[in-house]
């Protein structure tokens, strides 16, 4: 009788499926056993196979009659699962009783190996004697596959990182050599002057746009120029390089200071004019000792750069003032700033790129260096060498780390005593400036 409110064809069905679940679960132990998902044998202590089943004997390609009572459970190992179960599996499984998830291959009869996972538990009898051993065998050939991918992944991983090592170190090589060739080989050795220079880029796997140079107008004047191109990379280079050398040739032509920034000014936006424009901040100047003196006449002009320090051997420091100077190549008719100083001996005219004064400082890194602090620190160097002076600040700058995140440049000018300069200042790239440093 069906349950009150259920009709005969629901009690039915009801019935039904419970018949079909039961019937489910009528499988024989046997055959559980035969066709388990995994393989199982048992053996005795000597490993000789008293039993096993179905799906094990499927993977080997053997027959039953075969296998037990004839061949032990090493038999069926490759030649290097024989050694690891005589070395490994064995001892530990006497020891312990039980042994879990060892990696084995067994061989087929077609002479193919399969990989599985193994585990062995011994039988005791009531005395505590072993009697049998136990052993499931499962197969791995999906998590050998997988494996053997994953190696293979990190194989090739590993492969090209190395490679992307490698071609960054030759990339970062080559920005080196090229980065050298934007900066001058050495400096000229001007009679009661000393030079000194400092070049840090911001990374090394870009090129920086920070650049500088002295050379000789005739047999008494200098020029000299230090600047900042907009960007960075290839495109910045291509405009240092033209600068430079655009620079370098209107001062031959007219060394007045606002001609050369004039000329370059021309230059610039005619050729970089429309939808990629491309200017930068320059200093320009020309240098005149006079050897009777000793003194130096400064005449320079800016081209929206930060104003040049000038550091007095009695230990001030002040900027030169040139205000309103436009950028350079911004504008087809811009306007520049000119100034004149005059050096004695002792005095020094430093001039920079803006990679000293946005230097971040602060436990935090949150507060720029700025022009007051570059001020404060310069006078406490001023009466001091340009060498002097170029390294207190190559000190400075190299103590915040991280917080110098541009390209910086530095060019000092000194007036010395009559005579050549120190040996020290011999100029040379390699030996006084830093080229390259990486924060």
């Amino acid at each position: 009788m069906g349950k009150a409110g259920t009709g005969p064809e629901e009690a039915d069905g009801g019935t039904s499926s419970d018949s079909m679940f039961a019937a489910l679960l009528e499988d024989s132990a046997e055959e559980l056993y035969e066709n388990a998902p995994c393989g199982y044998l048992s053996t005795l202590m000597d490993g000789t196979v008293v039993k096993v089943n179905g799906t094990l004997l499927t993977w080997l390609g053997l027959d039953r009659a075969a296998v037990v009572g004839r061949l032990r459970f090493t038999d069926l190992l490759s030649v290097g699962g024989r050694l690891y179960h005589e070395t490994h599996f064995a001892p530990l499984l006497r020891m312990q009783g039980e042994i879990n998830g060892v990696a084995l291959e067994i061989k087929q009869a077609d002479g193919d190996r399969r990989p599985v996972l193994v585990s062995a538990l011994i039988k005791y009898g009531s005395t505590g004697t072993p009697l049998l051993t136990r052993i499931t065998v499962s197969d791995a050939t999906d998590r050998r596959a997988y494996e053997t991918e994953l190696l293979r992944s990190r194989k090739a991983a590993e492969e090209s990182a190395r490679q992307a090592r490698a071609d960054r170190a030759r990339l970062q090589q080559a920005l080196a050599v090229l980065q050298q060739s934007l900066l001058p080989a050495s400096l000229p050795v001007i009679p009661g002057v000393e030079t000194a220079t400092y070049y840090h880029a911001a990374s090394p796997d870009q090129l920086g746009g920070d650049f500088y140079d002295v050379f000789p107008l005739d047999g008494t004047r200098f020029g000299f120029f230090l600047g900042d191109v907009c960007g960075k990379g290839p495109q910045a280079a291509a405009v240092t390089s033209l600068t430079r050398y655009t620079l370098r040739a209107a001062a031959l032509h007219d060394p007045d200071p606002v001609a050369a920034l004039t000329t370059l000014n021309q230059v610039l936006y005619e050729r970089y004019a429309g939808n990629d424009p491309r200017f930068c901040t320059v200093v320009f100047g020309v240098l005149e000792p006079d050897p009777g003196s000793g003194h130096l006449t400064v005449r320079l002009a800016s081209g929206g750069h930060p104003p040049a320090l000038v550091l007095r051997g009695g230990g001030t420091a002040d900027y030169l003032p040139t205000p309103g100077g436009l950028l350079v190549g911004a504008l087809p008719e811009p306007r520049f700033t000119a100034a004149t100083a005059t050096l004695a001996p002792g005095d020094t005219l430093l001039l920079y790129t803006d990679g000293v004064i946005e230097a971040r400082t602060g436990p935090d890194r949150s507060e720029l260096f700025g022009d007051e602090a570059l001020r404060a620190f310069t006078a406490e160097h001023a009466g001091a060498s340009a060498g002097a002076v170029v390294a207190a600040l190559t000190e400075l700058l190299t103590g915040l780390g991280e917080g110098l995140d541009d390209d910086t440049a530095l060019l000092a000018l000194g007036a010395t005593a009559s005579g050549p300069p120190p040996n020290h200042t011999a100029h040379t790239p390699a030996q006084h400036t830093k080229t390259m440093n990486t924060p």
